[in-house]
């Protein structure tokens, strides 16, 4: 359950920061930050 809350928060995350301005490897890229990032949070929690 935890990969799932991971997953979507960083796809989120990467459509919201990303969008259309960064394009499609800018876009992977923040989902990639933000993945790492929540998995961090998620075992500090």
């Amino acid at each position: 359950m935890e990969k799932l809350l991971r997953i979507i928060g960083a796809a989120w995350g990467a459509k919201k920061i990303g969008g259309g301005k960064c394009g499609c490897i800018g876009t992977f890229v923040v989902f990639l930050v933000l993945y790492w990032l929540l998995g961090y949070v998620f075992k500090v929690i």
